[in-house]
């Protein structure tokens, strides 16, 4: 279904009945990312799925979208539907754009997942690293969204998830630049939202691969149990719903039950 948000399109999905349960994808992913998921929970469950800002099929409302911003455009869709609480499932970007909605709106969360993703700023070098990645994807996105796309496996398994590598790479190649910019000078400047995740009084999980190479796993799973939230690890990567996929369907059922 498609939504015209600020003379854009915004590109949804409403499976189900029942509590809703929203799915925010990552950077350089599509609402395509939940459709193993999405046919299991959606018995018992309405399921939406959305594409962010300059993602599958939405469009981009500038050269930067910040967090605040897509998080605006979620809230649009789910008071459409009239959708007043949730399940908040966020991979990635989708769980820095779910913690921003969370300060904005706690009262509309049920629960929240951060699924392979962090409440921490970028850290300066963080920061000179997407300035870098900006000067690549205007000279050859096609070849960053190759590299940067297999670099969130774990090594050991890139071989044996090839053929989801490659879907996902075809489908990345289909974005404009624009959103991608956009999209990386958005992760750059987003807040450090420690205090909404401890604020958040509801309950909290999070979903971690071991061989994550985005974020430290140690250390952040450290600070998260500090923050009263609840961990879940995989010894994988970056892509938990592909390299660990039914352990991580089992968890997200159990997680909808809460």
């Amino acid at each position: 279904m498609i939504l015209q948000y600020k003379n854009i399109p915004i590109y949804y999905n409403d499976d189900g009945e029942g509590k809703a349960v929203v799915l925010l994808h990552g950077f350089m992913e599509t609402s395509a990312m939940w459709k193993d998921l999405v046919a299991v929970i959606k018995t018992g469950h309405r399921v939406i799925t959305i594409d962010l800002l300059g993602h599958g099929r939405s469009g981009c409302l500038g050269y930067i979208h910040t967090m605040e911003m897509m998080a605006d455009a979620v809230v649009f869709v789910l008071n459409h539907l009239k959708i007043e609480k949730s399940f908040f499932i966020g991979h990635s970007m989708g769980g820095y754009v779910t913690l921003a909605l969370a300060e904005t709106f706690p009262e509309r969360f049920y629960a929240l997942c951060l699924m392979n993703s962090t409440p921490f700023a970028d850290s300066l070098d963080r920061q000179i690293n997407r300035d870098r990645a900006i000067k690549v994807v205007k000279q050859n996105h096609r070849n960053f969204i190759r590299m940067s796309i297999s670099n969130l496996f774990n090594p050991d398994h890139r071989e044996k998830f090839h053929k989801e590598i490659e879907t996902i790479v075809l489908n990345a190649m289909e974005m404009p630049v624009q959103g991608i910019v956009a999209a990386l000078e958005g992760m750059k400047i987003r807040k450090d939202r420690r205090n909404v995740l401890k604020q958040l009084a509801v309950y909290k999980m999070a979903i971690l691969g071991q061989k994550d190479p985005v974020i430290e796993f140690d250390n952040l799973s450290t600070q998260l149990t500090e923050l009263e939230v609840e961990i879940i690890e995989f010894p994988d990567g970056h892509m938990s719903h592909i390299e660990n996929k039914y352990e991580f369907t089992d968890i997200i059922k159990h997680f909808i039950e809460n």
